[in-house]
């Protein structure tokens, strides 16, 4: 029951999340991010399900985080300083997510020659730590590896990439989103979360596009930019929240966010 009891924590009764990933400062100095602490009370204002954290942000901001879901990420991107590495690397575990009381662990992975080699026996290695202590697993799954190029993101790699990391054993996929992804949610047995990409100018196309993987079958979203790198996330977490939970149409979404 305790990993159930945590995944309701991300998953809502209606079988649909919202996560609002704010794990980028491993990466970058990402504007919109320097105070995290704002940011996560205006999203939960908006109707946000969760965060994504590193450990650090995860343990800086507790107290903002009552009343939020934990998703705890395990990894570190590659280096900034090669710009064809995509391969994470496992670096916390399961007694870190446990002592910050998260709800599930996430960790990256991908199929390609270089990073499928290291990351999915990541993530394995990660789903073998977390089953005895009932911690969710999510596998963030990206044909290529971490911010690999748009073109290896095709229905055909996904759908792979969902089905192995479904075999592996997590417990959620969090993965970008395509045209045709009914057939990547075919091949997985486990929900999916699309992640929200770069960051876009047009924000009713954006929180459509998230009501289209929606209607093909997805189980919710984890976005970043999108939402804290937006001049009124809180604005924008209600117009995804309508959109996840509400069933919001078109005209729903222009009014919230016009």
């Amino acid at each position: 029951m305790g990993k159930e009891r945590r995944l309701s924590n991300i998953l809502k009764s209606d079988g649909r999340a919202f996560i609002v990933a704010m794990d980028h400062g491993t990466y970058s100095a990402p504007a919109g991010l320097e105070n995290m602490g704002e940011v996560i009370e205006q999203i939960k204002e908006g109707g946000a399900d969760g965060v994504l954290l590193n450990p650090g942000a995860a343990k800086r901001y507790a107290k903002e985080m009552l009343g939020l879901g934990l998703v705890m990420r395990t990894d570190l991107p590659p280096t900034l300083m090669a710009k064809d590495a995509h391969e994470s690397r496992r670096t916390f575990g399961v007694d870190q997510a446990l002592a910050l009381a998260a709800d599930a662990v996430i960790v990256n992975g991908g199929t390609g020659t270089g990073v499928e080699e290291l990351t999915l026996d990541a993530i394995a290695a990660t789903v073998n730590e977390c089953e005895p202590w009932n911690m969710p697993v999510i596998g963030e799954m990206v044909p290529g590896g971490f911010d690999s190029p748009k073109e290896l993101k095709t229905v055909t790699n996904l759908a792979a990439n969902a089905r192995i990391a479904s075999e592996i054993g997590v417990d959620m996929i969090k993965m970008p989103y395509c045209e045709g992804f009914e057939e990547v949610v075919k091949h997985s047995f486990v929900p999916i979360l699309v992640l929200g990409g770069a960051k876009t100018d047009n924000d009713v196309d954006f929180v459509c596009s998230i009501k289209d993987a929606i209607d093909a079958g997805v189980s919710g979203v984890a976005i970043g930019r999108n939402v804290w790198g937006h001049e009124n996330p809180k604005l924008m977490a209600k117009a995804l929240a309508e959109v996840i939970h509400g069933n919001a149409s078109r005209s729903d979404i222009e009014k919230i966010l016009r």
